[in-house]
């Protein structure tokens, strides 16, 4: 917390706008609106799950259609194509960014059109905070006629040849959950370039209710807006994310100078100047053939000292869920998880903690 997200919540209650709608939530969308920069309409709304739900429904997404999603991604990228009855076709990372690799993308599209399945949509991820490939993955959607729903759910405060994260899709959506950048508590945000495809996310957002002095409804609606409370804490957060960015990426010049002279351990780190990260979270991959020791071992080490390290999101086409669906790729994604880890990033890590977790990882490596 930054210290002013008080002030904005007892708003709320002293003004009893406690429902989801506003001072808050228009204050919030505003700031939002602000920070992507000109001609970017945000919604802001229950989770970020919500809003590619939402994403999909603007899109026309039915039941029977089929989406493509990166596979090494949270299962919430995946979920809602499956809320809309649509079969999920994953397609593996590239090593560079470790998010939807192009080529694979491309064959899977081919594939898909050759069985009168093209796809309805693309999801694809900034996974960790790390940018997309967004040109080649923009001229693939164009060339195909495609649209990109952009899940920048990790990425606010990232950017793309000076571009930000959240503004590359036809369709983008952001989350403010607990555990991201900066939170809401719980919430998350549909970000379009046509202020009709706000307004329509909002009307399906508050149970699709027609414009009528009583209660009807034409098409079903969902309970997906954001209160006016925790649209408050967003926007006294938003004061502080580019402190928060800048911690982050302070967290991952920390891992640098801790593994930077041991072979075998990268810390995951942008491919070139283009590409800005908020490293939301901090990652490494360990190669046991030259390090004797794997990325598993390390977490177990950390636990002993009660650091908790995780490994990485393991790959949606190896989710017993999803085991049946499609999938585009080689073992990229694959061994990724099996070499990854994730290591404390928070924004609030003290001195002490820090040196905590200096002292574990060197003392072990």
């Amino acid at each position: 917390m930054g210290g002013t997200e008080q002030g904005f919540v007892k708003e709320a209650f002293n003004t009893n706008w406690i429902a989801p709608l506003g001072p808050n939530v228009n204050g919030f969308e505003d700031s939002l609106e602000n920070y992507l920069g000109k001609d970017n309409y945000v919604a802001a709304l229950s989770s970020g799950t919500a809003a590619i739900h939402l994403a999909l429904m603007l899109l026309g997404v039915e039941r029977g259609d089929e989406v493509i999603c990166q596979s090494m991604t949270f299962s919430a990228s995946a979920n809602p194509i499956v809320y809309q009855g649509a079969t999920p076709v994953f397609v593996d990372s590239e090593i560079d960014t470790w998010n939807m690799c192009p080529n694979y993308l491309e064959e899977a599209i081919k594939d898909r059109i050759s069985k009168g399945k093209k796809p309805k949509a693309i999801i694809a991820v900034h996974l960790y905070g790390m940018p997309y490939k967004v040109e080649e993955i923009k001229a693939i959607s164009k060339n195909y006629d495609i649209p990109i729903i952009e899940d920048a759910a990790e990425a606010l405060g990232s950017s793309y040849n000076n571009q930000k994260c959240g503004t590359f899709g036809d369709i983008s959506i952001l989350s403010f959950n607990g555990n991201k950048i900066i939170t809401t508590s719980g919430g998350g945000a549909l970000v379009s370039k046509e202020k009709n495809s706000k307004e329509k996310a909002i009307f399906l957002a508050t149970q699709a209710r027609d414009e009528a002095p009583y209660y009807q409804h034409s098409q079903i609606g969902y309970n997906y807006r954001m209160s006016n409370i925790c649209a408050g804490i967003g926007r006294g957060q938003m004061e502080v994310l580019d402190t928060h960015v800048e911690l982050r990426r302070n967290m991952n010049q920390f891992y640098k100078e801790i593994f930077g002279v041991k072979e075998g351990v990268s810390v995951f780190a942008e491919p070139s100047e283009k590409y800005f990260s908020n490293h939301w979270l901090n990652c490494i991959t360990v190669d046991e053939s030259i390090t004797g020791f794997s990325s598993e071992n390390i977490r177990e080490t950390l636990v002993k000292d009660n650091i908790e390290a995780r490994p990485l999101w393991k790959p949606m086409h190896l989710q017993p869920v999803f085991k049946d669906a499609p999938y585009f790729g080689g073992t990229i994604s694959e061994k990724l998880f099996n070499k990854g880890l994730c290591l404390p990033s928070g924004s609030n890590l003290t001195l002490n903690e820090k040196e905590r977790i200096k002292n574990a990882l060197k003392t072990y490596i």
